[in-house]
């Protein structure tokens, strides 16, 4: 018995439904642009056997084990690996055990359709997940993770992906993509820049970052201009590597255009002693903009994460470190925020800027009207709570009337989560299918019209946006 409906996600009325169907059907086999994401270079780098269920599908996967979490289940029996090399289950059997025991907590989540996708169309497994099934599961598909049709680039390759970005820190020394480009693979593996840990104050250890910033580009970061320079040096050396985009991820949208002058007596302070939080949040805002003016002269990309307060928990954020589910949604401004930034360069031409926002209220109301103006804005796709088919439905119902589909960028899987990233796809294609045959039911769109978009949405729009 198949673990899911092949009409998932499809409007409820008939003559939608069919539609939406014959839609689905010109997109489906599409190739994988994923323009954005977290997945591990190493692993196509080395294209070893992945060691077993859990370590490659739970232990890496915030998204599954922050509902755990949130079920009293402590992260040291997930496996999540513990800052200070602490004790953590290191059974894989034992952990999945304890994930199968407690699927029926996604119900109706989105990882219940990425993972059962990967269940059903990577494994062939055609059980339900429970602590009955569990060790079934387990075997069946570790047996799977020993063939060498399993290991990394043979899973790029049977998932169509023509091209992936992962996202690497400023200071990386990118030894794992430098390793996949003199293997001599032919598939496509590109980097981002995020230079977060040196671009903001609040980062741990921020100065002894600018220090090391210098040392690896020879730049002297203990002045403005220097410590400028070091950014181009670094960001040129990333396109070496297949960048077209970097990526900032800021508590806020706040951007600022100081003079040189001003900028350079900011820097002073952030860079020889603790910031206040005004001066951390200036100088985050600064930086923004001389990003963007930076991708002005070299044609980078430019992606602004907004509205994440990230790593909400101290206590867990000390044990554990970043990106372990307690990043949570906060009210984000874009109007005023932008404002400096957009006065500066908004009307460069060629320069992209692609927003994303954990903030779905300011859609509607901030981000669909700026993008529906500026010509170097773009909406980047619901993301991280909002990845969701209800909140993939509600973006595009609160960005198209104003935005339209064509200052948005298509979709983009953001994940960690290797084998989810078709299910993903797959739920977006189909979600944006279903949208676009109620707008031809309505009336709104030529049937011919909803083929070409749909082609767009799940393709072509993100390979134009990153530049891929």
């Amino acid at each position: 018995m198949a673990l899911m409906s092949e009409d998932r996600l499809f409007p409820a009325e008939a003559s939608a439904r069919a539609v939406a169907r014959d839609l689905y059907a010109h997109v489906r086999d599409l190739p994988i642009i994923s323009p954005h994401g977290h997945t591990d270079p190493r692993w196509f780098a080395e294209n070893a056997n992945f060691p077993d269920p859990a370590q490659l599908l739970v232990v890496p996967d915030h998204y599954l084990f922050r509902m755990l979490f949130s079920q009293g289940i402590p992260l040291e029996k997930l496996g999540v690996p513990r800052v200070d090399g602490g004790a953590v289950e290191t059974d894989g059997r034992a952990i999945w055990r304890l994930f199968a025991a407690n699927y029926h907590l996604f119900r109706g989540t989105p990882s219940r359709l990425w993972l059962d996708h990967t269940f059903q169309h990577l494994f062939d497994l055609d059980l339900r997940l429970s602590a009955e099934t569990a060790d079934a599961a387990y075997d069946h598909i570790a047996e799977r993770l020993r063939r060498d049709e399993y290991r990394p680039r043979e899973m790029f390759e049977r998932f169509r992906i023509e091209a992936i970005a992962t996202t690497e820190g400023a200071l990386d020394d990118l030894k794992w993509h430098r390793q996949i480009r003199d293997s001599g693979w032919t598939g496509r593996v590109v980097t981002t820049y995020r230079p977060d840990s040196v671009t903001d104050p609040d980062f741990e250890g921020f100065r002894a970052n600018l220090r090391t910033l210098g040392e690896i580009t020879g730049c002297d970061t203990a002045t403005w201009q220097g410590y400028l320079d070091a950014h181009r040096k670094r960001r040129a050396f990333f396109r070496e590597f297949g960048a077209t985009a970097t990526d900032h991820g800021h508590p806020t949208a706040d951007t600022a255009n100081l003079s040189t002058e001003a900028a350079a007596r900011l820097y002073e302070i952030v860079s020889t002693r603790d910031a206040t939080p005004d001066e951390a949040r200036l100088f985050r805002a600064q930086m923004l903009t001389e990003m963007a003016k930076m991708s002005v002269e070299d044609g980078m990309v430019m992606q602004i994460h907004a509205g994440s307060r990230r790593n909400h928990s101290l206590d867990i954020f000390a044990r554990f470190g970043r990106d372990k589910g307690f990043d949570i949604p906060g009210r984000t401004d874009y109007v005023a925020a932008l404002k400096p930034l957009l006065d500066a360069v908004g009307l460069e031409p060629g320069l992209t800027i692609i927003l994303f926002t954990l903030d779905e209220t300011a859609y509607s109301r901030e981000l669909a009207p700026l993008a529906g103006v500026y010509p170097c804005l773009r909406l980047g796709p619901a993301w991280w709570f909002f990845d969701s088919a209800e909140g993939i439905r509600r973006f595009r119902e609160l960005t198209t009337e104003t935005a339209g589909f064509y200052n948005t960028v298509g979709f983009n899987d953001d994940t960690r989560a290797f084998p989810s990233i078709p299910a993903r796809h797959d739920v977006a294609r189909r979600v944006d299918c279903a949208y676009l045959a109620d707008l031809v039911i309505a009336g709104r769109l030529h049937e011919d019209e909803a083929v070409e978009l749909a082609h767009d949405l799940a393709y072509r729009l993100a390979k134009q946006a990153y530049r891929l």
